[in-house]
Parts: structure tokens; sequence; C-alpha cells
């Protein structure tokens, strides 16, 4: 069975229609990337995944289960984790206390419990606490575990954003262009997280991005949007030189 399955996925903003028709299975492990020019769709598509926007029409299906209509949270349970293009931390909490949050939505105690603490509070707050810590140890930012998160440095605040994504305990995690910002050193060290992301945590990924050399460096296959349709899917190197593609692109008809 395919990890997320997506079929006839259309989303309507008034007259506009922001997703045409989308069709996509990714299988378990698989790390695949969504591209096109500014306004494509791509992130409208992220969105209807992750119960931001309610799909106008189509299935989204993960591991089986129909996700359309269901809530961000429940979809997160569900095993969907997501960042965003531009970084949304808690900027006035802790590096600690922003990875501390993704883990209430598993928490073991009551409301009550929480209030007074009694019962199971004290520790499942421990549990939680040295969780997070190993994982921003893991993460190598467990240095700055007390340090406010507007403080840290741009490339620091990607990597604590993906951690608490990651915290979630997701089967499938979206990253919406991880690369925004970046020098091509970093680009480079970014392509290597993202690979050590997937095989230390067993996870499937799913891409936005427009820097082509991060998208050609670790993406399995490509699916192209444009004006809110797929114009192209398939291998890296079939993408690179389709016709469509690069029209979509350059703005200009490619001969064939």
């Amino acid at each position: 069975m395919p990890l997320l399955e997506i079929s006839g996925l259309t989303h309507r903003f008034a007259g506009l229609c922001a997703v045409s028709d989308f069709n996509f299975i990714i299988d378990p492990h698989e790390l695949v990337g969504i591209i096109g020019p500014n306004g494509a769709g791509k992130t409208t598509v992220f969105n209807l995944i992750t119960g931001v926007y309610k799909a106008t029409a189509g299935s989204i299906k993960l591991a089986g289960r129909d996700l359309v209509g269901q809530t961000p949270h429940t979809i997160t349970r569900s095993g969907i984790a997501r960042t965003f293009q531009n970084i949304r931390l808690f900027r006035e909490l802790s590096v600690l206390d922003n990875v501390r949050i993704a883990h209430y939505g598993r928490m073991a105690y009551t409301p009550v419990e929480a209030l007074l603490h009694i019962g199971r509070f004290r520790a499942e707050e421990k549990r939680i606490t040295d969780l997070t810590l190993d994982l921003l140890s893991m993460f190598k930012l467990d240095d700055m575990a007390n340090e406010k998160a507007k403080n840290l440095p741009y490339g620091l605040q990607r990597r604590l954003e993906i951690a608490r994504a990651l915290a979630t305990g997701p089967k499938l995690l979206l990253l919406d262009e991880p690369a925004a910002g970046m020098n091509p050193n970093e680009i480079i060290q970014l392509m290597e997280f993202i690979g050590w992301i997937r095989q230390t945590f067993s996870v499937t990924i799913i891409l936005i991005e427009h820097q082509m050399r991060l998208v050609m460096g670790i993406c399995e296959r490509l699916v192209v949007l444009d004006f809110g349709a797929t114009i192209a899917a398939g291998l890296c190197a079939e993408i690179q030189n389709n016709p469509k593609v690069m029209e979509a692109y350059l703005g200009v008809e490619v001969a064939q």
C-alpha cells in the first residue's frame, strides 16, 4: 500500500483554480520533489494535505485513511509533519520549549493533572524533556537549549523547525523550501542533512524547492506543477530535459 495516495485533488479560491486534478503516490521511505514556478500551487498542495485548506474535490489517503475534512492536529497525530517556506517558530520561547511543545499531542496526563501538578504530570514532563534533549543532541542544538529561538542564526532556526516537526513522530515529512535564503555551501550541507534525516528517522519526505542543485541531488523523482496543473512527472533526468518544464520556467516555447 502507498504511504500517501492523492487522487483528483482540486482546490478553488472563488473563481481561481489553484490546484487542478492533482494525482500523486508516494511509497514508504521515498524522497520525492514537487517543483514549479512561483504560484504553481505547490504550497497549496501541502496546505491541502495538512488540513489547512479543505479540498474542493478529490481524496487524500494516508495508509488508506482519507484525510480530507480532518483537522490539522488530527492529521499531525495521524503521522504527517511539515515545515514552512517562512520559518515559523515560537520566537520568544527557548529552543527546548519549541520542541517540547511538539510532544504534547501524545502526552499521557489529563488537563486536571497538569493544572494541579498531580498524578502522571511530573513523570510525563520529565519524559518529554528527556526525549526533547535527546532530539536536540542529535540535531546538535542541545548546547543552545535555553537560548530563545529568535537568537539562533538562520540555518539553525531552519534545523530547529525540522527537529520540532520530527518530534511529532511523523511517517511523512513535508519540507517547504528548506533551502530558502541559504548560500551554496549551506545547500550542500542541507542535502546531506536531509539524507541523514531520512535514514535516521525512517521517514518519507516530500520536498518543495526552487534550488535545482538540491532537488536534482537528493530527489528520486519529481512532479512539476504549473498554474495548478501537473505538466510532468518522472525521474530527475527526464524532468530536466522536458520541453514543457523548460517552457514553464523560462517563459518561452522550447522546440521538441
